[in-house]
């Protein structure tokens, strides 16, 4: 299987990848750490360099993409991916054209390459939305202490809910698994941690069946 957790940041992505790959034997698969060399111009003059960034990242996924499909060839372990290229585009993307960081004919040549890259690639078996309201998601951003996500603004965290929330109504390359996360605390409580693991294994055996 190849799973993928999406999900807004700091709802707990990368947390729950590797939990999930410690109970059922996954292979886990993070977002690179690659830095972007385009990202300080990017922060300087974002109209300017708003393309170059996306593309960036966008190509960086796909390596990912083909590392993981080539894993799950070879490994014959199931996977699970903290994050995917499809966030990238309808979310990050999406929401810098929104906002006119990326004019029109940028972001169609963007979404055209896209568009493509997701025609080659094979869907995912599973996708896990993560979902938990801004408060909650200040909350645990403030909580793991990452500097450059301490001026995080609520609008923009707001707006990637929003953006969030259409995108998985309109999903349709495999079965989803939305998952509330605000009342939940699978990184510090072990029976919240049994009731995620529950949800899954019993869209797995919906799958199966």
């Amino acid at each position: 299987m190849h799973v993928i957790i999406a999900g807004n940041i700091g709802v707990g992505k990368s947390s729950l990848t590797a939990r999930l790959a410690n109970a059922f034997g996954w292979l886990p698969f993070f977002e690179t750490a690659d830095e972007n060399p385009y990202l300080a111009d990017f922060y300087a003059d974002m109209p300017r360099w708003g393309f170059h960034s996306q593309l960036f990242f966008l190509s960086r996924r796909v390596q990912a993409q083909m590392a993981l499909i080539g894993s799950l060839q070879h490994d014959r372990r199931s996977v699970v991916q903290d994050r995917s290229l499809y966030e990238d585009a309808e979310i990050f993307a999406e929401n810098l054209y929104q906002q006119g960081v990326l004019d029109v004919r940028d972001y169609a040549t963007y979404r055209a390459l896209y568009q493509g890259m997701c025609a080659l690639l094979p869907p995912p078996d599973l996708l896990i939305y993560l979902r938990a309201d801004v408060p909650t998601l200040l909350s645990r951003i403030a909580l793991r202490g990452r500097t450059f996500e301490q001026g995080i603004a609520p609008q923009y965290l707001t707006s990637l809910n929003g953006l969030y929330e259409e995108w998985i109504t309109h999903w349709d390359r495999s079965p989803v698994l939305t998952i509330p996360t605000d009342a939940l605390d699978f990184v510090h409580k072990p029976y919240d941690l049994n009731t995620v693991i529950g949800l899954i294994s019993s869209a797995r055996e919906l799958q199966a069946s």
